[in-house]
């Protein structure tokens, strides 16, 4: 290799960033972030457009049949694994990202003191947490209640919600008869 080598290196690498830098300019000169309001054609006999239907959220699969065989150390398991970052099981424990869970089952929504909950659950402090509640819930939080904080994704498998909520019956002492 000659000894302007590592210059040409250099060289090609600053020039690649330049034309990165440039094409990301003129993309932005000549595409407008901003959607239409109108249609900028108006075409005779035309129909308007239709608004966008929302998805249809899934059916989630009812929990109670499933409590039956639920597997509480499997859903300890899966708590520990899926939960435990935000969350603690213990009594008393301390809230961390997300409030305490231990006695979740049959205690009113947001009842937690000093947890700052979303609008969303505060809105729904007056009803205790269900099965089906918990079940929905940690199926899809965002969709089972508007405006959670809760950054999770869900939990798919209605067996492995199942053995997740008769872990948590077990250490809720108020939780009723499923």
């Amino acid at each position: 290799m000659d000894s302007l080598g590592p210059t040409k290196i250099y060289a090609s690498i600053l020039a690649a960033g330049v034309v990165f830098g440039l094409t990301g300019l003129a993309g932005k000169l000549l595409v407008s972030p901003e959607r239409l309001h109108h249609p900028v054609l108006n075409i005779a006999g035309a129909a308007a457009p239709a608004a966008a239907a929302a998805p249809a959220a899934p059916a989630i699969e009812p929990v109670g049949p499933l409590l039956a065989a639920a597997n509480a150390q499997t859903g300890q398991a899966l708590a520990g694994r899926l939960c435990s970052s935000c969350h603690s099981f213990n009594e008393g424990g301390r809230a961390g990202v997300g409030p305490n869970l231990h006695g979740v089952v049959g205690r009113n929504h947001a009842s937690i003191e000093g947890f700052n909950y979303s609008a969303g659950l505060r809105a729904k402090s007056a009803e205790p947490w269900g099965y089906e509640d918990i079940n929905t819930f940690i199926a899809a939080p965002a969709r089972a209640i508007a405006g959670t904080r809760m950054a999770f994704a869900g939990i798919n498998s209605p067996q492995q919600r199942a053995d997740v909520i008769a872990y948590l019956r077990s250490i809720s002492p108020n939780a009723p008869a499923p």
